[in-house]
């Protein structure tokens, strides 16, 4: 088992730096940059204000949607996200974000399309939410300080796991990089080092996390947490049928070897 590896960093940095010897093509690269913008600035917009959301239980946003339709607007925000997220991973999702960037470029960029429809939603359910206004706990002193530390030790595993996925691709930069050095996306290899080697899907379980360690419960953050649980635990059944076509016996005895979503509490001798 390997908890750290190295050479995702080492692709990142020179899929980055490969920008600076990018041949010349003065609109390729404006539609690189520009996408890379809005999907890197959209992004930070929507994991900040997930997390400055998620820290008050849902209690603070800019929805004011009168009782009952806050009810119905809530629950189309929260919904918004798992079904446009499953349906963009699908084959009439890949024709869908197609439609989204210039025809020549749309291939390439199809992973940072993806990342700015995905942040874009993110955005829209973090600062659109409608609070309930009712607070049903709130942690103080020591409890609050404990609880904190386990919020940041949550987010802290969800960029740990989305760095041994690939960096790139969660963040959306390996589309517009590419577009940007006119080469063809080159994804990451099926993640099985760092957290992968501890779990198969450690970026949903560690989402997941991140809805229950937070210092305030409201009725809000209950709902959230449980809708987009439910979806970490069960969405990922769909993305292992496809890595078990593409990667066949080597996934199938990754799946005998690792466990989905807990931890084995011990191993068998025979493995590392």
């Amino acid at each position: 088992m390997r908890l750290f590896d190295s050479r995702p960093l080492m692709r990142l940095f020179s899929l980055a730096f490969g920008i600076f010897r990018a041949p010349t093509g003065s609109f390729r690269i404006s539609i690189a940059l520009l996408y890379g913008v809005v999907c890197h600035v959209i992004f930070t917009a929507a994991v900040l204000t997930m997390i400055a959301a998620m820290f008050f239980g849902m209690s603070e946003s800019f929805g004011r949607i009168p009782t009952p339709w806050s009810i119905l607007a809530n629950a189309s925000l929260i919904l918004q996200f798992p079904l446009t997220h499953s349906l963009l991973l699908s084959q009439r999702g890949g024709r869908i974000l197609a439609k989204l960037a210039p025809t020549a470029f749309a291939p390439t960029l199809a992973t940072t399309t993806y990342a700015i429809i995905a942040s874009a939603q993110l955005f829209m359910l973090f600062t659109l939410w409608t609070p309930s206004g009712i607070i049903w706990w709130q942690a103080e002193g020591f409890i609050f300080v404990v609880v904190c530390c386990l919020y940041v030790l949550s987010w802290l595993l969800l960029i740990w796991a989305s760095y041994d996925a690939g960096a790139e691709v969660q963040s959306g930069a390996l589309g517009w990089l590419s577009l940007a050095q006119n080469i063809k996306p080159v994804f990451p290899d099926m993640p099985t080092q760092g957290l992968f080697s501890i779990i198969r899907q450690p970026i949903y379980v560690a989402f997941a996390l991140t809805t229950w360690t937070v210092p305030i419960w409201t009725p809000d953050q209950l709902c959230l947490a449980l809708t987009l649980t439910a979806y970490c635990l069960f969405a990922p059944r769909l993305k292992e049928r496809r890595f078990a076509k593409r990667y066949g016996v080597r996934f199938k005895q990754y799946q005998r070897d690792v466990p989905y979503a807990v931890p084995r509490i011990s191993r068998s001798k025979g493995r590392s």
